[in-house]
């Protein structure tokens, strides 16, 4: 397209040069000589009008459709230009300007661009062709205009030439900020970049996300669809259908294509928002189909036709739906209102619109406000006459309010400003040469000195980025009905630099929450708690609603993925919109079970003391002494006292003294405890035993204080090892979807196990020494109910094995405290219960009298097999004195008293097994 433009250029510059062209009288729309002129294209007709479909001759057709909007325009470059030439901004020097009228034409534009680059003071007009333009003096310094970007782009590759500047008030096609293929092009309005990311943000803040999009098969229409396909991908807003309209104006072709494209509208039920890029007069023709059909839409107007009058005053335009445009930031027009009051002044001057437009008001004078400008633009201008002035004087003077409105605001603004442009850099310019000479200065170096300027209007400064572009913003207007007329209202400013929207009052904002609550997507709203799981479709706006996993949570409306929670602190339950603190749990003391423990233990507690204190008070009885003695006793009761208080470190928030204490303490308490039940063990078999090999086997073993410290030793090395190297610590079990668990971590399993194997092994060897020694008399028999203390010991850590290993969870403790208490209550019961039985309940039994007594009726079921030629006395003796050291000290005596002696065998009898009463001779047993 480019090639073929440029083409078409040298074409017709060399056709310039070969021969002359002498324009028609009526190619020139309105000029006003000056020093320097300003040339301007506007598209003051609508489109050309062709006798044939096809032109046979290239000639410039008659243009028909007067646009009352865009003859405003040129008003308001013709308005500027006086102000800056009645002004002192340039002293001496005048402003002159040429424009010219595209009718919306590429061609038209570029045979008035020839125009424009046509050489100074040359009596035939004609373009020079030269290799180098720098000392080029062309007619014309710089140009404002055109409207349309299409047709900008044509003639800035024209101008690009020469470096004529050109100003343009309307394009705002993103290419055209590329430096490189447009250098010369500079513009007083934002591009269609911030225009289309403005109309996404809106969109998605309004949240809709599918929508639909029309516009035009010409540059300004693929580009703005191409800019905001992108945008609105950025903000997650689906095109659901894209419709283009034929750049050229048909009635035939342009109808068929509304037709389809409301049958596409119709379709798409769910599409309720549509972004409309369009000419003013595509737009037009678009609406009236709209109101013919009755669909009711939310419109999205750009920039060409947001304030359109034209479109605002078709009947019936409210049935369309709302419109919410984008315009350019306005300005002051108080100046520029006053100057079409006094337009009937400038009828004699050289402005064909002016007085076009004066023969057409005058002949749609009768018709309705209305219908004025539909009978104005459709109006033939064959059928005109020129009548005289005053008659034009006064039509317009009587109804001049008409014009006001279909003044545009925001593209009067821009013009102003690009006027005001050019003459703060001629300013510069000009101040160290004579620029009354129009040969001071070419038009490149105008450019630069453009570029470059800074200038003021009112308040305001502005400035060219490097982009050539002026970014002054937009305002987002709404079409409302107000008194029975669609009026255009403000409804905020879009900030370019924040990406935001100013909203200037309350009622505004209600505006907008009134959009809000139009629907436009394409699937239903997720809510809080769900995400977006898209289908087969090639949209992402098109999706299904499934609920957040476990542990995962969305806080807003239509998010795409579910957040994690923090799996240390927190969860979150199906189809969650928040994540939430997880529990801390332990082993607490108000916990039922906690309390049933700590019970037990303190029952135990008190069972340890009473049991001290009945010891304490029976010290010479035979049942305390036959138990090894008061301090034996007290040792055990202490290991038992400090297992049951070792529990109280199972329970309440773990701590790391806590964790290092419960298990050490437990431990070296406990092996204590079996240590001195070892050591008593070993007594009843080292005083019960006649086999001499074992009896000096155990008389060597048998060292009650190393015995103990030995084995208890042992332990204290394992713990400390622990607590040195794999000390047990806190930590927080976050295995749980919903709470921590605070347990104690034991460091080392291996450490763990080879503690409680130890004490398991101890206990065996008491065991199994305790078992030879069952068979003693029933009252006496202290090695029966060791035996069944360790079968409870073992039965109990055996089944705690597999339990500790499959529960989880804060009662984890637990279940060691269970074991801890049934293993220290069925020691402590089967040590102390018997004997606390004896001596409270049976006290007739604990005497010595009733020691023998039991010995006899015990050995006299065994007398018959009693061999008492095998035991000397002296190794009786010597038992005595190994098995109590009560009876030691009496050894002596016992030699001497025959009576003692046997009174003594007997005793021994009691405290030994039923083996040693074979060495007692019947007849000694039977005079008892």
């Amino acid at each position: 397209m480019a090639l073929l433009i440029v083409v078409i250029i040298y074409l017709v510059i060399i056709l310039a040069t070969s021969q002359s062209c002498q324009a028609p009288d009526d190619f020139v729309a309105a000029t006003s000589p000056g020093h320097i002129m300003i040339g301007g294209l506007f598209a003051i007709h609508e489109k050309m009008l062709s006798s044939e479909e096809h032109p046979r001759r290239p000639q410039i057709q008659k243009c028909v459709g007067f646009e009352i909007s865009v003859f405003l325009q040129t008003l308001a470059m013709i308005h500027s230009i006086e102000t800056i030439n009645n002004s002192t901004l340039l002293s001496g020097v005048k402003l002159g300007y040429e424009i010219y009228d595209t009718c919306t034409e590429v061609t038209v534009a570029m045979a008035a661009t020839l125009r424009f680059l046509s050489k100074f003071n040359c009596s035939r007009e004609t373009v020079a062709f030269q290799c180098d333009y720098s000392s080029y003096v062309p007619r014309v310094k710089a140009v404002i205009g055109a409207g349309y970007s299409e047709i900008t782009m044509a003639v800035s590759r024209m101008l690009n030439l020469q470096l004529m500047p050109q100003v343009s008030y309307e394009s705002t096609a993103e290419i055209l900020s590329d430096k490189m293929r447009f250098p010369s092009f500079l513009r007083t309005v934002p591009s269609d970049f911030y225009q289309t990311k403005a109309m996404a943000h809106l969109i998605q803040k309004s949240g809709w996300n599918w929508i639909g999009i029309i516009t035009t098969d010409d540059d300004y229409g693929r580009l703005a669809l191409d800019t905001f396909a992108i945008q609105a991908a950025a903000n997650n807003v689906c095109i659901a259908f894209k419709e283009v309209f034929p750049a050229v104006l048909s009635a035939n072709t342009i109808e068929v294509r509304i037709n389809q494209t409301l049958e596409k509208i119709i379709a798409e039920t769910q599409v309720n928002v549509i972004v409309v890029f369009l000419r003013k007069f595509h737009a037009f023709s678009l609406f009236h189909k709209v109101i013919e059909r009755n669909i009711n839409k939310i419109w999205i107007a750009s920039d060409n036709w947001s304030t359109a009058a034209k479109i605002i005053t078709i009947p019936d335009i409210k049935k369309i739906g709302k419109v919410v445009g984008f315009t350019f930031r306005r300005g002051n027009m108080s100046s520029f209102h006053s100057f079409l009051q006094t337009l009937h002044m400038y009828l004699n001057d050289n402005n064909k619109p002016l007085r076009e437009y004066a023969m057409l008001f005058s002949a749609c004078e009768h018709a309705k406000d209305s219908e004025l400008s539909k009978c104005i633009s459709n109006y033939s201008q064959e059928s005109l006459t020129y009548e005289a002035n005053m008659t034009m004087k006064r039509s317009i003077f009587m109804r001049n309010d008409f014009l006001g409105q279909y003044s545009e605001p925001g593209l009067i603004h821009s013009i102003q400003l690009a006027v005001l442009a050019l003459g703060y850099a001629i300013r510069d310019l000009c101040r160290v040469r004579d620029c009354q000479n129009p040969s001071t200065f070419q038009p490149w170096e105008l450019l630069d000195v453009l570029k470059n300027v800074t200038f003021t209007n009112g308040r305001n400064s502005f400035h060219f980025d490097t982009h050539g572009d002026l970014n002054t913003g937009y305002d987002v207007v709404l079409w409302k009905e107000i008194d029975g007329h669609m009026t255009i209202v403000k409804m905020a400013e879009y900030d370019l630099q924040n990406d935001v929207f100013i909203i200037t009052n309350q009622e505004t904002k209600n505006e907008f929450w009134k959009l809000k609550q139009i629907l436009s997507k394409c699937s239903k709203e997720c809510s809080p708690g769900q995400m977006k799981k898209t289908t087969g479709s090639q949209h992402i706006c098109c999706y299904e609603c499934v609920s957040c996993p476990e542990n995962h949570y969305s806080n807003q409306t239509d998010m795409d993925r579910c957040l994690l929670c923090n799996n240390k602190t927190h969860w979150a339950p199906v189809r969650s919109a928040m994540c939430f603190e997880k529990e801390v749990e332990y082993l607490n003391w108000n916990d039922s079970l906690a309390i049933l423990l700590v019970a037990l233990s303190l029952l135990g507690i008190t069972l340890v003391l009473a049991i001290g204190i009945i010891f304490t008070r029976n010290l010479n009885t035979p049942v305390v002494k036959s138990s090894g003695g008061l301090m034996v006793c007290y040792v055990i009761l202490l290991c038992h006292f400090l297992n049951f208080a070792s529990t109280g470190f199972f329970i309440g928030e773990p701590q790391d003294f806590t964790c290092k204490t419960r298990q050490t303490l437990f431990g070296v308490s406990f092996t204590l405890c079996v240590s001195c039940i070892l050591m008593k063990s070993l007594k009843i078999l080292l005083a019960f035993s006649f086999d001499p090999k074992l009896q000096n086997f155990l008389k060597c073993l048998y060292k009650p204080v190393p015995i103990v410290l030995t084995c208890t030793g042992i332990q204290v090395v394992i713990c400390t090892l622990w607590l040195i190297f794999a000390e047990p610590a806190v930590e927080e079990n976050i295995s749980l979807p919903r709470i921590i668990i605070l347990e104690c971590e034991e460091g080392s399993i291996l450490a763990f196990g080879t503690m409680l194997g130890y004490i398991a092994i101890l206990a065996f060897i008491c065991f199994i020494i305790a078992f030879k020694g069952r068979k003693l008399p029933e009252n006496y028999n202290e090695a029966k109910f060791i035996t069944f203390g360790m079968l409870i010991y073992f039965i109990a850590w055996i089944t705690f094995i597999p339990v500790y290993a499959t529960t989880f969870g804060k009662y984890l403790p637990a279940v060691e405290i269970i074991v801890i208490l049934i293993s220290n209550y069925g020691i402590l019961c089967c040590t102390f219960f018997p004997k606390c039985y004896v001596i409270l309940y049976k006290q007739e039994t604990n005497t010595k009298s009733a020691f023998l007594k039991m010995i006899y009726s015990y050995s006299s079921h065994s007398a018959d097999s009693l061999a008492m030629s095998h035991v000397s006395m002296d190794s009786i003796n010597d038992n005595i004195t190994m098995t109590n050291p009560s009876l030691g000290d009496k050894s002596a005596a016992l030699k001497k008293d025959k009576d003692l002696q046997e009174q003594t065998l007997v005793h021994i009898c009691r405290e030994n097994s039923a083996n040693v009463s074979k060495t007692l001779p019947r007849k000694r047993i039977s005079s008892i």
